[in-house]
């Protein structure tokens, strides 16, 4: 009955340790993440959008996404932060 219980406990620490801790840390990094957006910043959405930070509200941001553009989304649709890859003509 013993080696049962311990098999099965060591199978609850498996999937906590490779499963729940790391998305409570993905989850966690993604928050700090939007709560430490600022203006001008180069982001990209969900959805794949990228765009400027232009204002930023409690639950809203407003991205400049060409010139002139302006679309209001939502704060948690922010995924990242945008890299600029620049390409050398050939």
């Amino acid at each position: 009955m013993l080696p049962q219980l311990l098999m099965f406990g060591a199978i609850i620490l498996v999937f906590y340790f490779f499963m729940i801790r790391p998305q409570q840390k993905k989850v966690s990094d993604q928050k700090k993440f939007r709560e430490e957006l600022t203006k001008g910043m180069s982001v990209v959405t969900i959805g794949g959008m990228h765009g400027k930070l232009i204002a930023i509200d409690d639950d809203t941001v407003t991205l400049e996404v060409d010139k002139g553009v302006r679309l209001t989304f939502d704060k948690t649709s922010v995924s990242m932060e945008a890299t600029m890859k620049v390409q050398k003509p050939s």
